[in-house]
């Protein structure tokens, strides 16, 4: 297998680094490092088996990556977003499963609690999130609703001293290995609420989706309701209507749209080291014109792609990003990783869908972060939305 442990060219072309603070590099390194030595030799092989690398959770947590932006009396590391942003794409250079479980234990799960909880569901589990020693899913998708989370089926009806819940959730990331599952669900009077649920609740049921050709590192699982009593205190008490889970899935689009920017880079730095290695014709493919436009187009993507994420992230620090805005960068820079990934694969031939070079696995994980978290056709619908004022959705 091809030796890419020496942290990888940054591919730096327009100077982005100049506009990060020193905890930013810190950080960025610090996860770089870890990815390099604990993810990049054994996650070939767990994708394989499809299975996700549940040992890596502590480490993942030592490194500040569970709910870094959340403030430290609650176990994060009180980070800001651009912070967060590295470390989404370094993770994400490493497999987009790794950060998918990070981007839900942070953005989906953590966040939640502490944007909409009381604080003794504060006290209760952030800082056992933070650790890596509860793992948390969020579940809104159901089968028959994704794109359209409003139509949802899952009810929640006041029986008293508790709640009871019946419905389902469909394409949980973390779903068959979690904790804690936060999951949204209509109260009678049609208003979405917000719970959580621990495992061991009676008529609470995980069941692993099996057969993926995407995210095979990465646990995704089924939510099954049965009647399940839900205790008063258990509901996020700040959290009524679509608006919140809404708002948490504007924190983990923002994740994205930094995290496949690793992808990105992993799959044009491996493309670029293999066209100057490998010789066709009695030269390196690399100083043939055709493989040279490819490269080239790939570096200005990733180029724009920094710049955006990067100015998002200031956005973000400074609390005026809106959602519209999340949704550019997630739709613009998940289309242009994965065409990135696709013109990789094709520089090195077939070789390329071979698990010794990352590049089909990032292609194929790449396949469904462009749908997830909002599909690229959503996104457009919402960009377009926000630049005409007419609500194409129905």
């Amino acid at each position: 297998m091809a030796d890419f442990v020496d942290l990888y060219q940054y591919h730096d072309y327009y100077a982005v680094d100049d506009l990060l603070s020193d905890e930013h590099k810190v950080v960025r390194d610090s996860v770089r490092r870890w990815v390099s030595q604990k993810v990049k030799p054994i996650i070939e092989e767990y994708a394989q088996k499809a299975e996700f690398p549940k040992h890596l959770i502590p480490e993942l947590a030592q490194l500040g990556a569970l709910g870094p932006t959340i403030p430290p009396e609650y176990g994060g590391a009180g980070l800001d977003y651009i912070s967060y942003g590295m470390i989404t794409m370094e993770l994400e250079r490493g497999d987009s499963g790794i950060r998918s479980f990070a981007s839900v234990q942070s953005s989906l799960v953590m966040f939640p609690i502490f944007k909409y909880g009381s604080e003794e569901q504060k006290r209760k589990y952030l800082p056992k999130l933070a650790k890596g020693e509860l793992i948390g899913c969020f579940g809104l998708t159901e089968p028959n609703h994704g794109s359209d989370p409003g139509s949802m089926e899952s009810r929640l009806e006041d029986n008293g001293d508790h709640y009871v819940l019946n419905g389902s959730k469909m394409w949980i990331t973390n779903g068959s290995i979690c904790d804690i599952a936060v999951v949204w669900a209509k109260d009678e009077s049609g208003i979405v609420r917000g719970v959580i649920l621990e495992k061991d609740m009676e008529g609470f049921q995980r069941f692993p989706i099996h057969n993926k050709w995407s995210l095979r590192a990465s646990d995704t699982g089924e939510l099954v309701f049965d009647n399940v009593k839900v205790p008063k205190e258990n509901v996020l008490p700040l959290a009524e209507g679509l608006r919140a889970p809404l708002s948490c899935l504007t924190q983990a689009r923002y994740g994205i749209a930094w995290g496949v920017i690793g992808a990105a880079m992993e799959c044009f730095d491996t493309a670029v080291r293999y066209s100057k290695e490998r010789k066709q014709f009695g030269r390196p493919i690399g100083s043939f014109q055709l493989i040279q436009a490819k490269l080239a187009d790939m570096l200005t993507e990733i180029t724009k792609m920094q710049l955006i994420a990067w100015r998002l992230g200031t956005l973000m620090n400074e609390g005026k990003a809106r959602p519209q805005q999340v949704s550019l960068a997630k739709r613009n820079n998940v289309y242009h990783a994965l065409q990135i990934a696709r013109d990789s694969r094709q520089i090195l031939g077939a070789m390329g869908i071979t698990g010794d070079y990352p590049i089909m696995r990032h292609m194929m994980n790449l396949e469904s972060v462009i749908t997830y978290e909002g599909t690229h056709e959503i996104h457009t619908l919402v960009l377009g939305q926000d630049i005409t004022g007419f609500n194409a959705f129905k």
